[in-house]
């Protein structure tokens, strides 16, 4: 089951680390994220999305079947996922997934209507369902199913001042399994 929109997304602690299940609500609340993957001669590639997050964890992303994204994630299935704050200051979280592409119709449509509410920040009306379908087929779109497996956080950092220095504290972050506990 897709996600709906969250209210108001989670905010990162700013004195310590995200705890495994905050890590989890950051990525379930939030709406945009680069997406990552290896490209066989250059750098990694990335780009800006929207993602729908579903009831069992897995983050779902629109694209037409001939961008590199679902050409890339049939080849080689592993993507980097750097869910990004709106908020100013930013905090940031990297997801590591394993991703495969779907062809399923209805579930299309269904995340494709999902990111336009994200887009918008309201819901689509299911009369705007028959144009999504159209829109599908014409750019025969598909889904990228991501299934987090470990994550990395950036906890928000500001200056206010410039004389500020010596109250900003740092500390090392490091990958979590994406089903830790919170206790571990």
């Amino acid at each position: 089951m897709l996600l709906s929109l969250a209210t108001e997304p989670f905010i990162a602690p700013t004195d310590r680390d995200m705890l495994p299940s905050e890590r989890r609500i950051f990525v379930r609340t939030h709406r945009t994220c680069v997406f990552g993957y290896r490209r066989r001669h250059d750098g990694p590639a990335m780009s800006i999305v929207y993602y729908i997050p579903t009831d069992n964890d897995e983050l779902l992303i629109s694209t037409m079947a001939g961008r590199g994204k679902a050409r890339v994630v049939e080849r080689d299935g592993k993507v980097s996922i750097c869910v990004l704050d709106e908020r100013w200051p930013f905090a940031y979280l990297q997801v590591y997934a394993d991703a495969t592409v779907e062809r399923d119709h209805d579930l299309v449509v269904d995340v494709m209507m999902a990111v336009a509410g994200r887009m918008s920040g309201q819901q689509l009306p299911e009369e705007a369902r028959p144009h999504i379908e159209e829109m599908a087929a014409k750019e025969n779109r598909v889904v990228v199913r991501c299934r987090p497996y470990s994550t990395f956080a950036q906890p928000p950092r500001h200056l206010h001042r410039n004389d500020q220095e010596e109250k900003i504290t740092h500390w090392m972050s490091g990958i979590v399994p994406w089903d830790a506990s919170d206790h571990a």
